[in-house]
């Protein structure tokens, strides 16, 4: 441990999540790496993709509701943060989704490591990315379009659709992009300021309030120990080969419905939503109230009650 980090504190046991009943820690070696993950419920099975600077944790008011509407619902922590592994490379978008399938390529229909059965459908999953994990949802139903049932991005811009334009602030771009792939200085300069440079992030994030104290301190638990930071930002390093990589695997349009979701405090949706109609036709778009970049903790019963209306209506 180094000076400025925080204490090093060991991952959550196998089993029961506190405050959550009915979900449970679990974990799983999967392409190269150790990931965390959250598991609940009982139904169709919903994945729950987080971003920058969240941890699995961002979902934990939605994921109730959405097993109470009838679904098992997984959620897992990123390759780089949270109580997954933190390995030196692999954080290219499509390297991520194939964590994501090859865990739940081991969920157990029959019960899902003692937590529940989530019913198998031939149809595909139900997937959702905010952020960083949108980008890799888009990427795991680009690689597996016919394992994807219903596709959720939100509060994101993404690559190869729309970023790159974004991430020039000569021309109002979001800076952050830039600073964050400069890996070893992003992880240097923020080094000891870990508070300082994501609390802003969590405030603007959050307008309504829906990220409590405890909530910050928790992903701040995870961005401050040693590596946390640098896990992170790995996923913004690779961003420019991300595109390139997506465009020339983007070679048919997407079959599954699309539902593209902002919050109305969040990032604009024009971006994403331009970006989603050049590869998907059943596109579809909704508006988060009373929330913004963190929805699922701003406006989780609104959210959970568009999501199972989702995943239940038929394609157009």
């Amino acid at each position: 441990m180094t000076a400025h980090s925080s204490p090093v504190i060991a991952p959550p046991a196998e089993g029961p999540v506190s405050g959550m009943d009915g979900f449970f820690h679990r974990y799983a070696d999967v392409n190269g790496t150790r990931l965390h993950y959250v598991v609940g419920g009982e139904g169709p099975l919903v994945v729950l993709l987080h971003g920058w600077p969240y941890t699995w944790a961002v979902w934990r008011r939605l994921m109730p509701l959405l097993a109470a509407a009838g679904f098992t619902v997984v959620a897992p922590d990123l390759r780089g943060t949270g109580d997954s592994g933190k390995p030196d490379s692999g954080y290219a978008k499509s390297e991520v989704a194939e964590d994501v399938r090859q865990l739940v390529g081991k969920l157990d229909p029959a019960g899902t490591g003692g937590t529940g059965r989530y019913d198998t459908d031939p149809t595909g999953i139900n997937l959702v990315g905010m952020d960083i994990g949108a980008m890799v949802a888009h990427a795991y139903a680009t690689a597996h379009p016919r394992e994807v049932r219903r596709l959720v991005l939100s509060e994101s811009v993404l690559p190869g659709f729309g970023l790159e334009e974004l991430m020039n602030p000569a021309t109002g771009g979001y800076w952050h992009f830039g600073f964050h792939m400069q890996l070893d200085i992003a992880e240097l300069l923020t080094a000891g300021k870990e508070a300082a440079y994501l609390t802003p992030a969590w405030a603007i994030g959050s307008p309504a309030g829906g990220l409590t104290d405890a909530d910050r301190a928790e992903f701040l638990r995870h961005y401050a120990t040693p590596g946390g930071m640098r896990g992170g930002f790995q996923h913004y390093a690779t961003l420019l080969e991300d595109g390139r990589a997506i465009r020339a695997a983007s070679t048919s349009r997407l079959p599954m419905p699309v539902l593209v979701l902002n919050a109305v405090l969040g990032l604009p949706q024009s971006p994403l939503l331009e970006g989603v109609r050049q590869f998907a036709d059943d596109v579809r778009a909704a508006l988060v109230p009373d929330s913004g970049h963190a929805y699922p903790a701003d406006n989780p019963a609104w959210v959970a009650h568009r999501l199972a209306a989702f995943f239940a209506a038929p394609a157009a």
